[in-house]
């Protein structure tokens, strides 16, 4: 039998989706698992996104999109951007992709040749590293701490730069751990990137996910800046993959065009139903109802960072964005302690080695996209686990 690549034994499989199999398992044997270890929001699409997609499916709209996405989409995403940031890219700009991982996947493909190196957070993000080795990159880990927020610095990331680096790819607000770059540290960040011939990507995805400060992006900064976001997260259509890239300038828009290619290839296009359905994304009742959920999930994060307080769970950086929290746990060693809490208590928890390998052993996940009674059921199980 032929070998598979030697790329796909460097990619390991993610330690949630075993818990998850085993919580289902538990489940199946008639327990009530409270699950705190997927990210994805508990809150279905809204109601006129839903409706917009019964339409479309009604009227036949399903067939393929122009590979960039539904013009009026692109041009919907850019006026959100001034909307919400008071700058807009232009809609040329903009490109629609089944995803956020589909944009991150072409964004990298746009710029990985073999043997690059491409610096990521650690802990980050898995997907990171593994699409570029996907891509015969190499990604090299920067280790962050809670000292810096679990975000690089400009420091960081020069002392890390080598002649084989490309480019750094970062996620604020972060996956496991919710906390945020300020606009003014993305800006430091780009100019060092920028300095060194280098691009930096920068994922999104929770970018209106914020709270206590209204939400921050890299739009706009200097040098060759990449930016990814997602209708999954803020917008609640997960299952739906569909995404977008803001690409930067270029000379005839070339790196529009560039991406397009690799899009036509891979993807041809992202899902038609959901492009047609994402335009109700923008409407004022959806947003209004999206701003709701958005202070619902920041009074869950008030909830659950005390009881995990409580429960002996230490969060050295309080999360300020997403819907995680990244807490170590007394023992030190959280695979165990999320194999225990599961089995013991039946709530569901990630291991944070599925994050990386900088002090991660040592650290939970946790995501609060579960209702307040659920969480305080959870708390109150977290609690009797602790004795």
């Amino acid at each position: 039998m032929p070998r598979t690549a030697q790329r796909v034994a460097a990619i390991s499989p993610f330690e949630v989706m075993d818990v998850l199999a085993r919580a289902q398992a538990l489940e199946a044997a008639g327990r009530r698992v409270i699950h705190l270890e997927i990210g994805e929001p508990d809150f279905t699409a809204p109601p006129a996104v839903v409706e917009a997609a019964m339409r479309a499916l009604r009227e036949g709209r399903t067939a393929y999109t122009p590979t960039l996405g539904l013009p009026a989409l692109r041009e919907a995403i850019a006026a959100h951007y001034a909307r919400v940031h008071g700058a807009a890219p232009p809609a040329e700009r903009v490109a629609v992709t089944a995803g956020a991982s589909a944009g991150l996947l072409l964004a990298l493909a746009l710029y990985v040749e073999p043997g690059d190196e491409i610096l990521v957070p650690d802990p980050g993000y898995p997907g990171y590293r593994h699409l570029v080795r996907a891509l015969e990159g190499r990604a090299r880990a920067l280790a962050v701490s809670a000292a810096t927020n679990w975000q690089p610095t400009p420091e960081i990331i020069g002392s890390a730069w080598t002649p084989r680096t490309k480019g750094v790819l970062l996620g604020s607000p972060s996956n496991p751990t919710g906390t945020r770059l300020a606009r003014a540290d993305l800006a430091r960040i780009a100019e060092v990137v920028a300095a060194r011939g280098g691009v930096l990507i920068v994922d999104e995805i929770y970018r209106e996910l914020v709270y206590g400060a209204p939400p921050q992006s890299a739009l706009g900064l200097p040098g060759e800046v990449v930016l990814v976001d997602s209708f999954s997260k803020f917008f609640c259509m997960t299952g739906w993959r569909l995404g977008w890239v803001v690409l930067p300038e270029a000379p005839g828009n070339a790196r529009v065009r560039e991406l397009e290619k690799l899009a036509q290839h891979a993807f041809i296009c992202a899902p038609a139903l959901a492009q047609h359905a994402a335009l109700a994304c923008f409407l004022p009742e959806t947003l209004a109802e999206l701003e709701r959920r958005r202070r619902e999930f920041e009074r869950r994060r008030d909830f659950l960072l005390p009881a995990l307080a409580r429960a002996g769970l230490d969060v050295p950086s309080t999360p300020t964005g997403a819907f995680y929290v990244y807490a170590r746990c007394p023992s030190g060693d959280g695979r165990r302690y999320a194999i225990e809490l599961l089995e013991r208590e039946a709530v569901a928890a990630t291991p944070g080695v599925d994050f990386g390998a900088n002090g991660t052993a040592a650290y939970v996940r946790f995501a609060y996209t579960r209702p307040l009674a659920e969480l305080d059921e959870a708390a109150q199980r977290l609690a009797r686990f602790a004795g």
